[in-house]
């Protein structure tokens, strides 16, 4: 089997694992509940957004659809330079983390695109897959699910602290996805270990 036949079965397996995650949490959870898996420091919490990685988002109807365009078409050059450098037989560590934030750009993107259309909203009831009345948005419009958090410390800012001073605060306080996840490890790893690979490519 090929590098690149390798990458899209990885991938595959990862998007399997990041929309099973998903659909299970729309299909059984509530806007807002929570599961604590190891204490208060990891819960399952169902929150959607309409945009990025770790919650946040553009405003606005238009703002969700060039979001959406965007991602559809990083997605592409994603998926391009992944052929390239399969090509190239790059080394498997890079063609692993290029692998991981495609499928992590692709896993939001099946939300962004399709959640809308097979499922209803999530406010105050557990949303249906594929309901009579129709879903909650229209194509490109689907909100994005995210589940995991992990408040590992909460307090307040002392007083004679900048700026925050006596506010509240929670690290980690964003709740993201197993999707951003993938993109967070791929582009980690690139930085810290397949730097080399881009200066060899510059110096050629």
């Amino acid at each position: 089997m090929s590098l690149f036949k390798k990458s899209v079965a990885f991938i595959v397996v990862l998007l399997i694992l990041d929309q099973a995650l998903k659909i299970w949490i729309k299909t059984n959870m509530m806007l807002g509940e929570s599961y604590h898996i190891f204490g208060d420091w990891f819960q399952i919490y169902f929150i959607e957004n309409n945009g990025m990685a770790f919650g946040m988002e553009l405003e606005g109807e238009w703002g969700k659809m060039l979001l959406s365009l965007f991602r559809i078409i990083a997605v592409c050059g994603i998926g391009w330079y992944l052929l390239d450098i399969c090509k190239k037989k790059a080394p498997l560590g890079l063609i692993i983390a290029i692998s991981l934030i495609f499928a992590g750009a692709m896993g939001n993107i099946i939300d962004s695109a399709f959640y809308g259309m097979i499922f209803n909203d999530s406010y105050y009831q557990v949303a249906q897959f594929l309901p009579e009345g129709g879903g909650y948005s229209s194509f490109l419009h689907g909100k994005v699910v995210d589940m995991l958090y992990f408040p590992l410390v909460e307090g307040n800012f002392p007083d004679w602290f900048p700026v925050w001073k006596g506010e509240h605060f929670v690290f980690f306080r964003p709740v993201f996805n197993i999707a951003d996840s993938y993109i967070t490890i791929g582009v980690a790893f690139i930085l810290l270990f397949q730097r080399n690979y881009f200066v060899k490519e510059e110096n050629n």
